[in-house]
């Protein structure tokens, strides 16, 4: 059976060097007709949660997604070129993607808070995109807990391409909640301490594996090739 794996984006592959806050700002700013006086609060959270916490912040009451989601897209859009000249693809990041695109027995894709137009926006900004099935992820669009990602994910997975949906799925991200939403859906996780997170933080949530980061692409398939053969 094939291993569904699943990668977060921010300080997992890239780092956004302040670009994610500045995105969210400007579309608070749209939806809201004023500018943001708090900044967004990430670690983690999906975009719903994000947006939802600034209107909050600000003694006001979220407006509906939809009007929300145009100004988030549209705040990216206008990003991208900042993102490119001040943010980086992460140490690793790129060899990683690459090899487990070229295994045959995993599909490769995306768990992210960010909403779909922006994950893209992140990820091309540095030649990323091409390496992930960005059809098949899950993102914060799709739901306010990153947990209901997982799934959202899996039934994506089994759409394109006929997997089972009790497929062994892996996630790799940098935060608890990606360890939180591996473990209380029963899927793996592989915690990279690359963002602001100790490797120590991210064991004591429950990660298996920690990794400091991405470099060690050998250490990474090795144990994701363990997965996949576990279930066979």
């Amino acid at each position: 059976m094939p291993l569904i794996v699943l990668w977060d984006i921010d300080h997992t592959l890239i780092e956004n060097s302040g670009v994610s806050k500045e995105i969210y700002a400007a579309a608070f700013e749209r939806a809201a007709g004023r500018a943001a006086a708090h900044p967004a609060r990430t670690e983690g959270r999906t975009d719903r949660l994000i947006l939802g916490g600034m209107f909050r912040d600000h003694g006001l009451e979220p407006p509906v997604w939809e009007r929300i989601l145009p100004a988030l897209e549209a705040a990216g859009a206008a990003r991208e070129a900042d993102l490119t000249r001040r943010g980086r693809d992460l140490p690793g990041a790129r060899e990683a993607l690459t090899a487990v695109a070229a295994e045959p027995g995993m599909i490769s894709s995306v768990l992210t808070g960010n909403i779909q137009a922006n994950a893209r926006v992140k990820l091309r900004a540095f030649g990323l995109d091409g390496l992930l099935d960005m059809e098949s992820g899950a993102y914060g669009a799709d739901a306010a807990d990153r947990t209901d990602l997982v799934d959202v994910a899996r039934k994506r997975v089994h759409t394109a391409h006929g997997i089972p949906l009790d497929a062994p799925t892996v996630l790799i991200g940098d935060t608890p909640r990606d360890v939180e939403a591996a473990l209380h859906s029963g899927a793996h996780i592989v915690a990279v301490a690359s963002g602001v997170h100790s490797e120590d933080e991210l064991r004591q949530a429950g990660a298996d594996m920690v990794l400091a980061d991405l470099t060690d692409v050998a250490a990474l398939m090795h144990h994701l090739r363990s997965l996949e053969h576990a279930v066979r």
